[in-house]
């Protein structure tokens, strides 16, 4: 039996084609001696929408390790540029982990196969090792120039969502920037903000910072909205306001007057305590987006003792992970804190 009729069968045909097209690529066969320098001379370049050098150091042994084996390496993708350089779309952290272990900067360590290496470098193996490495090839699509930014964009989203090191808020900026995440970016980077909100450099550099304010601009303007999948109304928030004229003044000063309100009622800020070094997203979340819906409501809102608030058995259960990213969690504990203010001011 057939699943479709003749006419969806066509519009199911024409939709895909419509997507669908023909890009010319170039396979490029590299040394990596050769992939190293062309890095260094700046030919091959990890554009700013990437993310930072994130791999662990054992990520990068083992990869190293693959190299030394002979064991065949994913291809890389590059996009090459009208000025004859080439733009790393995927493989930057292999070849950033080439450049380091090639400089002598990377001693291996914990390798499976190849143990009697651990605690050395390339200049440490015998000559004929050393050569041999430089001498692997490694493969690289590079696609045309004339493919849009919008298209590199999307294949850098799509690349990346299967890696498991790879978080939603590092896609993001590259599959999703634009002027409202430039604004993000500029908001991450404020001094109250990081003073309030202490975090590890591991997650600063994994840009948890920039999904706690995307999570704060989102949620304050449409909390009620949200249903379940996080990632999905994140982005869409993202899309919509990277394309709309909105004011830059109007949401730094939202997010201005909620800060200074945690700092002068909130002794731990948005941590638990005041010698936290993490701040717990829900956490985050719930003091923030309910001190902002208040304010909004009532500009010269009265002080309270934050740990009245933050230390109820009601707030402590709303804040805990169960549920947290369900709409009636989020909605839940944002109101307690909003709703919490509102009834001290009238008071």
């Amino acid at each position: 039996m057939d699943l479709f009729d003749s006419d969806t069968l066509q519009m199911i045909d024409d939709q895909i084609s419509s997507f669908q097209s023909v890009i010319a690529y170039d396979t490029k066969e590299y040394v990596v001696e050769v992939i190293v320098k062309r890095f260094n001379e700046g030919k091959l370049f990890v554009p700013d929408y990437q993310r930072n050098f994130v791999w662990q150091i054992s990520r990068r042994c083992k990869f190293i390790e693959s190299v030394l084996m002979g064991l065949p390496i994913p291809f890389m993708f590059g996009v090459q540029c009208s000025d004859g350089r080439v733009e790393i779309l995927d493989g930057a952290q292999r070849i950033q982990t080439l450049k380091q272990f090639c400089d002598n900067e990377l001693k291996l360590k914990n390798l499976e196969r190849l143990d009697l290496l651990d605690g050395h470098s390339l200049k440490d193996l015998p000559a004929a090792q050393q050569n041999k490495f430089l001498d692997r090839t490694m493969r690289m699509v590079v696609l045309p120039e004339t493919l849009s930014q919008s298209v590199r964009l999307d294949m850098f989203e799509r690349i990346n969502t299967g890696s498991e090191d790879l978080k939603d808020s590092e896609i993001r900026r590259g599959a999703y920037s634009g002027r409202f995440f430039e604004f993000v970016e500029k908001c991450a980077n404020d001094a109250l903000f990081n003073a309030l909100c202490p975090m590890s450099e591991k997650s600063k550099s994994r840009r948890e910072r920039e999904e706690l304010v995307l999570r704060f601009f989102a949620y304050s303007d449409k909390y009620q909205s949200f249903k379940h999948s996080v990632k999905d109304f994140l982005n869409e928030y993202l899309v919509e306001m990277n394309q709309n004229d909105f004011s830059e003044d109007h949401y730094r000063d939202q997010f201005n007057a909620m800060l200074s309100y945690v700092k002068s009622n909130f002794e731990s800020g948005f941590a638990k305590t005041p010698g936290a070094k993490s701040t717990p997203r829900v956490r985050f979340e719930a003091i923030s987006i309910g001190v902002n819906l208040a304010l909004r409501e009532i500009t010269n809102l009265h002080g309270i003792d934050g740990n009245l608030l933050t230390a109820s058995s009601e707030f402590e259960s709303l804040t805990t992970t169960h549920g947290s990213n369900s709409g009636p969690r989020l909605r839940a504990r944002v109101d307690y804190v909003k709703n919490f203010l509102l009834l001290a001011h009238n008071q």
